[in-house]
C-alpha cells in the first residue's frame, strides 16, 4: 500500500516575512526526513492543482474571495492580519493548498489511493469563513470536506484537529453541519482564545493546560473523541495535522513527542479501515521546530501505512 504524498512548488515561494516561523524550510524539513526515513518508497508523488473560486466558494463567502483576489499583490507585501500577510506568490501557494486537500479527496473516491498526506502552506484551519488569520488565507481542509460532500455526497465525515492551536475556522464554517463531525485538541487558554463552551452538537473541544503530555492528550482523546467517532462512523478522515504540540516547539506548553502523533493516528486509521474503507487524508497546518516537524510527520506516515 502507498500513500500519496501531494504537494507543489508553489507552496515555497509564499512568504510572510524573513524571520516568520511558517516558512518554506518547513516543507523541506519534511521532504528531507521522508528520505532520510526511507518512506518514499512508500509515497505515489502529485502535484497539487488550483483550487477554483466555486470550490473555495463552498466555505467561504464570495466577498472574501473576492478581496483575496483583488488584494494580491503584484510586487510587494499586503498585511491581512497581525500573523498573515501576502507577497506575490502567496495567492497561488494557497489555491494549490487547498487544491491538494480537493485532489487527494477525488484520488481516494476513484480508488487510486486510500491514504494521503497534504504537504502545504499556507496551513489553513484559522481561516475563517471570512477572516484570514493566525497564518491561514483559505481554510484548506474545510474545502477539501466541503468537496467530498458536495462533489461525492457523503454524509458523514469526521475532522479531527490535533494542532496545538483550537481550529476556529474549520468551527466557524461547519458548526451545526450534522454531516461533518469536528473533534479538536488544543492548549488552553491560548490562541485563538477559544470559547470553550459548546454551542454545537457536532462539535468536539479537548482542551490541553500548558505543561500537558502524552498521558494527557491520549487519556483526552480516548475519552472525548474516539467514541464519538465510533458513534458517528464516518465514511472519510481528516486531519487537520499540526505538529507544534511537540515537546521540541517552541510555539507552545504541550509536551507531545513523535509516539503521541503515531499514537493518535494509529486510532484514527483504525476507524477509517471498520467505517470508511480505511480512507483519511493528513493535511499540514502547524509545526515549526524543523526536524521534530519532520520526525513527527515521518512517524505519521508509518501509523498510516
Amino acid at each position: 500500500m502507498t500513500i500519496a504524498f501531494i504537494t507543489h512548488p508553489d507552496c515555497l515561494f509564499h512568504e510572510i516575512d524573513e524571520e516568520h516561523p511558517e516558512c518554506a524550510a518547513r516543507l523541506n524539513a519534511i521532504q528531507d526526513q521522508v528520505i532520510a526515513s526511507g518512506l518514499d518508497i512508500a509515497m505515489e508523488y502529485f502535484e497539487a492543482p488550483l483550487a477554483t473560486q466555486e470550490q473555495l466558494s463552498r466555505v467561504h463567502d464570495d466577498k472574501y474571495i473576492e478581496t483575496i483576489f483583488q488584494q494580491a499583490p503584484d510586487i510587494g507585501r499586503i498585511i491581512l492580519d497581525s500573523d498573515t500577510s501576502m507577497n506575490p506568490h502567496s495567492l497561488n501557494a494557497a489555491l494549490r493548498s487547498s487544491g491538494a486537500v480537493i485532489h487527494a479527496v477525488d484520488l481516494l473516491q476513484t480508488g487510486k489511493t486510500s491514504s494521503a498526506f497534504c504537504s502545504i502552506r499556507p496551513p489553513g484551519h484559522h481561516a475563517e469563513k471570512s477572516d484570514a488569520m493566525g497564518f491561514c488565507i483559505f481554510n484548506n481542509i474545510a474545502i477539501g470536506a466541503a468537496h467530498a460532500l458536495e462533489h461525492y455526497g457523503m454524509k458523514r465525515i469526521a475532522i479531527v484537529d490535533i494542532d496545538v492551536h483550537h481550529g476556529n475556522g474549520t468551527e466557524d464554517i461547519f458548526e451545526n453541519e450534522s454531516r461533518i463531525l469536528f473533534c479538536s485538541s488544543f492548549q488552553h487558554p491560548y490562541y485563538p482564545f477559544t470559547n470553550l463552551e459548546n454551542h454545537a452538537d457536532n462539535i468536539i473541544k479537548i482542551p490541553l493546560k500548558a505543561g500537558s503530555g502524552g498521558i494527557e492528550f491520549r487519556q483526552k482523546m480516548e475519552q472525548d473523541c474516539l467514541p464519538r467517532l465510533e458513534i458517528f462512523k464516518p465514511e472519510l478522515i481528516l486531519i487537520s495535522a499540526g505538529f507544534d504540540g511537540h515537546r521540541e516547539d517552541d510555539m507552545s506548553e504541550i509536551n507531545l513527542i513523535e509516539e503521541d502523533y503515531a499514537w493518535i493516528t494509529s486510532k484514527l486509521v483504525a476507524i477509517s479501515r471498520t467505517h470508511a474503507q480505511g480512507k483519511i487524508i493528513s493535511v499540514l497546518e502547524g509545526g515549526y521546530a524543523l526536524s521534530a516537524l519532520g520526525r513527527s510527520v515521518v512517524a505519521q506516515m508509518k501509523a498510516m501505512l
